[in-house]
């Protein structure tokens, strides 16, 4: 081979000559270039660069021969290949989308609430599940019933019975699935002792482990938004869905106040939820002594961590859209992309960063970098729970 030339094969090329006999432009641009066409008829070849073998020549050579012009690729196609085998199933993720117009691209949700002795709670729960003005027919419902001593799930098949046989076309939701798995927990409890410190990190890992059973056991390829919603919420608005999807943030949770009213009748407004939190200081040096295994709760006097909760920001009278930026989050009210669930962002039914559950959710999605957000004025409204004060010791509560 001489270097420096390239040689085609004129029988592997079309349409070389004109038919006035005047030369092709390709064959005309050959000659420029210096490439020979070969008449002998032999097989196709394309050969450039030095005369040497690729393992005999220097860097620079390597490189003056790897950088000629693109070689003509001749490809041996086959017709395509049709798969009518039911056993076989093709998911394309690449269109499902997690948008701002939620609506108006169909993106569709998964609604997901676990359950135990929640049957006193359902039926307003459905109430309120009925008003959403989100499309129902892009909307899935998914339940985790465990762990009950209760009528749950007796009154979940009843109340589902309702919506989605027996309303309007438009009410019914696209689907509804009831998962039923026992962990073994205390049922046992009073409100007191399920809400104490020493309670807390088996509760809060038990609580986990069935958020990600439900989670594993529901989401389904076409779900572009997952909705974390609570049993016990006694108010939030319609179109809450919306107003959420707007911020368009991989998690978004809002402030959550219950109605309490002294014997004035005035209602106190009281805070909920002290999960929701921005890291301190404080914390942070707390999180650096303690072992690895430790689990912090908020909201409790043996440990204080300076943290500064969603439920001390914000009032539902004040602009619903202002954002604050948090590390760690409660579960009564959580939007979540859906491809943050599928990227492996779950709930720690282990001590991660010192939090579990949802805190460590929380936690574990910001180490991934996705974003983690509050509104302090948009307010979800809990039932008032029979908890005694005093958890706090001399921290103020809100």
């Amino acid at each position: 081979m001489e270097g420096n030339h390239r040689f085609i094969n004129t029988d592997s090329l079309l349409g070389l000559h004109s038919l006035d006999g005047s030369i092709d432009p390709y064959v005309a641009r050959c000659q420029q270039e210096n490439i020979h066409t070969d008449p002998i008829g032999a097989d196709s070849f394309y050969c450039y660069g030095s005369s040497k073998s690729p393992m005999e020549m220097s860097i620079n050579e390597m490189v003056e021969w790897s950088a000629h012009a693109q070689t003509p690729v001749l490809f041996n196609r086959h017709e395509p290949y049709e798969v009518n085998s039911t056993t076989i199933t093709d998911l394309d993720l690449n269109p499902i989308k997690s948008t701002s117009k939620a609506a108006l691209n169909r993106e569709r949700v998964l609604i997901l609430t676990p359950l135990r002795d929640a049957a006193p709670y359902l039926a307003k729960y459905f109430d309120l599940l009925y008003k959403l003005s989100y499309p129902h027919e892009l909307i899935d419902l998914a339940f985790l019933v465990g762990d009950c001593k209760d009528d749950t799930l007796a009154n979940l098949a009843s109340e589902l019975d309702r919506i989605q046989n027996h309303a309007e076309e438009k009410v019914r939701f696209r689907s509804a699935t009831v998962i039923q798995k026992n962990f073994g927990a205390d049922v046992e409890m009073n409100v007191a002792e399920r809400h104490s410190f020493a309670a807390q990190g088996p509760r809060r890992k038990a609580i986990a482990r069935a958020r990600n059973y439900l989670l594993y056991s529901a989401l389904k390829a076409d779900h572009s938004w997952v909705y974390w919603r609570d049993v016990d919420i006694t108010d939030c608005p319609e179109r809450i869905l919306e107003d959420f999807m707007a911020h368009d943030k991989d998690i978004l949770v809002p402030n959550i106040w219950f109605h309490r009213y002294n014997q004035d009748g005035h209602d106190i407004e009281g805070r909920f939820d002290y999960n929701s939190w921005i890291e301190s200081d404080k914390g942070r040096r707390l999180r650096a002594s303690l072992p690895t295994d430790t689990i912090l709760a908020e909201g409790y006097k043996e440990y204080d961590t300076g943290r500064t909760y969603l439920v001390s920001m914000g009032d539902w009278r004040n602009n619903k859209d202002d954002e604050v930026e948090l590390d760690g989050i409660g579960g009564v009210n959580i939007l979540v992309k859906a491809d943050v669930h599928r990227s492996g962002i779950n709930f720690p039914a282990y001590a991660f960063e010192n939090q579990a559950e949802t805190e460590g959710f929380a936690r574990m999605a910001k180490r991934a970098g996705y974003q983690v957000v509050g509104l302090p004025n948009y307010v979800v409204w809990h039932i008032d729970t029979d908890e005694k004060p005093g958890n706090l010791g001399d921290r103020k509560a809100f």
